[in-house]
């Protein structure tokens, strides 16, 4: 069912190292993906000892930007009748003894994490990443199947305080699993970068003075992609010549398209498709927006603030953690194209602000998101759990006292 490449010979490590296995089965890369990305390029190599399981198709995606000595492996395993993937995810972290087994969404942890504690995997983290509003049903509205399946799972990484509230008190999961280390970014890359967005507005065969409004995200109806549209005709009221483009792949790429010739914005809309290097997007941009409908903690405001550029959002989830609203962006209600609209000709009407709020939001996330912080902590939390799980009950370093960097973030 799955095919196993790895990128380099041998699945061996050093005894000292612990197996620590990343776990996905979206087919789409999106932020999680990227969230993951950034841990295994950052991962203290002579500690840990990555894995990367996914479906093959995702494995396409990311297989460029994983670094090398990772083994890859293709399994899909994304629906109960899956029964044989369950067995070979079981065999595999058996055979590569992973001692931490790391999934990303809730979809995926409750395929995997039972597999894992089956299988004997010591320690069992989810990050869940996102709220589950939008989901419809009693049975699955009261997020019955979540503590069943949350059995198995150890530890809940939240990756915004948004996110740990709505873990223990809308899902109503054990509060003592749930601990808060927010997302970050690698922001040495995502610099201010001038000459390489004025590159690519030569490209792109831009006039100088033209007005560009970007928004990154999967074309899913999570990201809010139909509501910028509906705002669109009033933005290009006041600024017809505003060019737009949309940056990312997903089941929604024809009906936008369709929608986009249909009411005569094919001039101005552009879909540029997944794109691995946004920087010179984010660079050739007046204003980001950010219309989804929910959101962990979303990287790509990290990113673009980063960039100082500034940032309208819809006020969701962990975003106004990010986006300080007349600080380091404009935050509008979700759901509403009146206000997104006037919060985006606000913004393109006034260089001089958003280039105050774009300098206020870089200072913002170096204090706040750098993904130094993200994998000191999540390192921390591997290290820290594997031995509270591991560590014989009558020994006195069974509870062994959590580390100063942990201190005052494990529990909400």
């Amino acid at each position: 069912m799955g095919t196993l490449k790895a990128r380099t010979a041998g699945g061996g490590r050093d005894r000292q190292q612990l197996g620590l296995a990343y776990f996905l089965n979206g087919r789409v890369r999106g932020g999680a993906e990227e969230h993951v990305l950034t841990l295994l390029r950052g991962l203290d190599r002579d500690r840990f000892q990555p894995y990367l399981i996914a479906p093959p198709e995702l494995c396409d995606q990311l297989e460029p930007d994983v670094p090398e000595g990772i083994e890859l492996h293709r399994l899909r395993l994304s629906r109960p009748t899956h029964v044989g993937a369950m067995l070979e995810l079981a065999g595999y972290l058996r055979a590569r003894k992973v001692q931490v087994l790391h999934s990303h969404l809730f979809y995926a942890s409750l395929f995997a994490s039972p597999v894992g504690r089956l299988a004997g995997v010591p320690l069992i983290i989810e990050t869940p990443h996102v709220s589950e509003r939008w989901r419809t049903g009693w049975f699955k509205r009261r997020y019955m199947v979540d503590r069943l399946g949350g059995r198995s799972v150890d530890y809940y990484v939240a990756v915004s305080r948004a996110n740990a509230e709505y873990l223990i008190r809308e899902k109503r999961l054990a509060s003592r699993k749930v601990v808060m280390i927010h997302n970050g970014s690698n922001l040495e890359r995502f610099s201010p970068n001038p000459l390489a967005g004025a590159e690519l507005r030569r490209r792109l065969k831009l006039p100088k003075e033209s007005l560009v409004v970007s928004v990154v995200g999967r074309l899913e109806p999570q990201k809010g992609h139909g509501l910028f549209l509906d705002a669109l005709p009033s933005v290009r009221k006041e600024f017809p010549a505003v060019q737009v483009f949309f940056l990312g792949e997903g089941s929604l790429r024809q009906k936008l398209q369709e929608r986009i010739l249909a009411e005569g914005m094919s001039s101005c809309v552009r879909l540029a498709g997944f794109q691995p290097d946004v920087v010179p997007w984010l660079a050739a941009s007046d204003v980001f927006v950010l219309p989804s409908l929910f959101e962990g903690l979303p990287l790509v405001a990290i990113e673009a603030l980063s960039m100082e550029k500034a940032v309208v959002a819809t006020s969701v989830d962990g975003t106004p953690e990010v986006v300080l609203h007349g600080e380091t962006g404009l935050m509008v209600p979700p759901g509403q194209a009146g206000p997104l609209a006037a919060a985006i000709c606000e913004f393109l009407r006034d260089p001089e602000r958003r280039e105050v709020m774009g300098r206020n939001g870089r200072k913002h996330v170096l204090e706040c998101f750098s993904e130094q912080r993200q994998l000191s902590l999540t390192q921390a939390l591997y290290a820290w759990g594997w031995r509270k799980r591991t560590t014989p009950i009558s020994e006195p370093t069974a509870t062994p006292a959590v580390p100063e960097l942990l201190k005052g973030r494990l529990h909400l």
